[in-house]
């Protein structure tokens, strides 16, 4: 009985989860990336702004941001490297812009701790400002 009422709920759930075509889902996919993508951006804009007084940061972080995007797309190539047509389905464009999102989440993060500074009294802050 347990088996028959997981099953029945299984199905259930999973009829709202196939209610899209795999076109609709790849479009959702890329712009929940290009979400993410746009406020890394913002992100890193407003940091090159408030830093704007400290030229050899921001060097530095240009050339970290620019090796960042290089891994990033390494990353990903490595996860779904090019294979023939149709090896990874029609399902590939909506992987590959899920994990192109989740990395540039987590940059996103990394990044906004310029933004919202470190507690004072932390001896590792680096160029990281204390917060206010």
């Amino acid at each position: 009985m347990l088996k028959i009422i997981t099953t029945s709920c299984f199905c259930f759930a999973t009829l709202f989860c196939f209610s899209q075509t795999q076109y609709q889902m790849n479009e959702d996919a890329a712009n929940e990336f290009k979400k993410a993508d746009k406020e890394l951006n913002n992100v890193y804009t407003k940091i090159v702004k408030e830093y704007s007084g400290d030229p050899v940061f921001i060097k530095n972080l240009k050339i970290a941001q620019r090796l960042w995007v290089q891994f990033r797309d390494a990353e990903v190539n490595a996860k779904y490297p090019h294979k023939e047509p149709g090896y990874y389905g029609s399902v590939l464009p909506t992987c590959w812009a899920l994990e192109m999102e989740e990395l540039t989440k987590e940059r996103t993060k990394k990044l906004k701790i310029w933004l919202t500074g470190i507690e004072e009294g932390d001896v590792c802050t680096g160029s990281v400002k204390y917060k206010n």
